[in-house]
């Protein structure tokens, strides 16, 4: 890994697009929404991490789900200059992360999302949202479902454990695993 300056953290980016805001990752997501306003969608957050030796990467993952129809994500870096070896520290900073994500989907946002489905309700259009942990009954994140659930719940979004938290557990893990993060040409 070059240097961890080098990059900067808080921007959004895909394997095609680079996003240096959220307003920019909602233009995107309300592109593909308006696309096809009779679908059923599913937007879900979800953080990974990964301890290498001298940082821990996080990787947090938006990801906008047209139901049998494919779907649109984004993913933001967040490097830690320091091994973190609390798996309640760990579980505890991915959740905090997915948190300020969706602390980003103002009122008006969803309003905007709104006024695109409303017209095709009764056809079927429909938008949920949750936060994907990467917890589960299974292993040793199990005591931390309660007070990590309870966190997503007092914020009145649905909060997802393994094996249903797919955005956390699948997409974003995937790319905590690559020891780099995207570089970002400033030109």
């Amino acid at each position: 890994m070059e240097t961890k300056r080098a990059y900067k953290q808080g921007v959004f980016y895909n394997m095609s697009e680079r996003f240096f805001s959220f307003d920019e990752v909602f233009e995107r997501i309300l592109h593909f929404i308006a696309y096809d306003p009779l679908a059923r969608y599913s937007m879900a957050i979800g953080t990974d991490s990964h301890a290498y030796q001298t940082y821990t990467k996080f990787t947090s993952a938006v990801l906008i789900h047209r139901i049998g129809k494919g779907a649109w994500g984004c993913l933001r870096d967040c490097i830690v200059p320091r091994r973190i070896e609390s798996l309640r520290e760990k579980i505890s900073l991915e959740t905090s992360l997915s948190q300020e994500i969706a602390y980003y989907i103002t009122p008006e946002m969803i309003a905007k999302i709104s006024d695109v489905l409303l017209p095709y309700v009764e056809k079927g259009a429909d938008f949920t949202m949750s936060i994907h942990l990467d917890i589960g009954k299974q292993g040793s994140t199990k005591e931390l479902i309660k007070e990590m659930v309870g966190r997503i719940q007092a914020m009145g979004i649905e909060a997802k454990i393994k094996p249903d938290s797919y955005v956390a557990s699948s997409y974003a893990n995937r790319y905590t695993k690559r020891s780099s993060v995207v570089k970002l040409s400033v030109t």
